[in-house]
């Protein structure tokens, strides 16, 4: 969906989070995992990508240290989302990555709701996350690699929110299998 750099790059977080996985057992505490995803992704992952999911994940552990509810995770990805507009200065509507994980997020606030199924409620935000991306086709670049480019060659998706979108989509399909 782009120029090759944002698959590379998610291609070679996958490795590595394959490798660390094979290496030891991940920590068991959901905010120990993500602060360990995050340092992760940070020495791996590279590019601009690796420092806003790194951000996103350590922001997102916050809520998690003394909770694991799933009003928390709700929570946790709004603290994800926060931290990726302030230092990574794109907001939703900017064809970015943040424009996938601002739509999951609005639908992952069912998770708030008494009696909410979190499989039901993640693969809502599997599909809001996926129409987002497919969205940013539309839409002018307002942060971004993209930002540098003139509209008129900006024929695909974004590449960032595309990845986005599978990355939650694989987070629903292993929590299903």
């Amino acid at each position: 969906a782009g120029d090759g750099d944002c698959g590379h790059t998610h291609a070679r977080a996958a490795r590595a989070i394959q490798e660390w996985v094979r290496a030891r057992p991940p920590p068991a505490a959901p905010a120990q995992l993500l602060s360990a995803l995050a340092d992760l992704l940070l020495e791996k992952m590279g590019g601009s990508s690796g420092v806003l999911y790194g951000l996103f994940l350590t922001a997102a552990a916050w809520p998690l240290h003394n909770r694991n509810d799933l009003p928390t995770w709700a929570d946790a990805m709004d603290a994800g989302i926060e931290a990726m507009q302030r230092y990574g200065g794109a907001a939703p509507g900017d064809r970015t990555m943040l424009d996938s994980l601002w739509a999951a997020a609005q639908a992952l606030h069912a998770l708030r709701s008494p009696g909410a199924d979190l499989l039901q409620v993640l693969a809502t935000a599997v599909q809001s996350a996926e129409a987002a991306a497919e969205a940013t086709r539309h839409m002018e670049a307002g942060a971004g690699r993209a930002s540098y480019i003139s509209s008129a060659q900006l024929l695909q998706p974004d590449p960032g929110a595309v990845a986005a979108a599978a990355v939650l989509k694989a987070v629903l399909e292993g929590l299903r299998s």
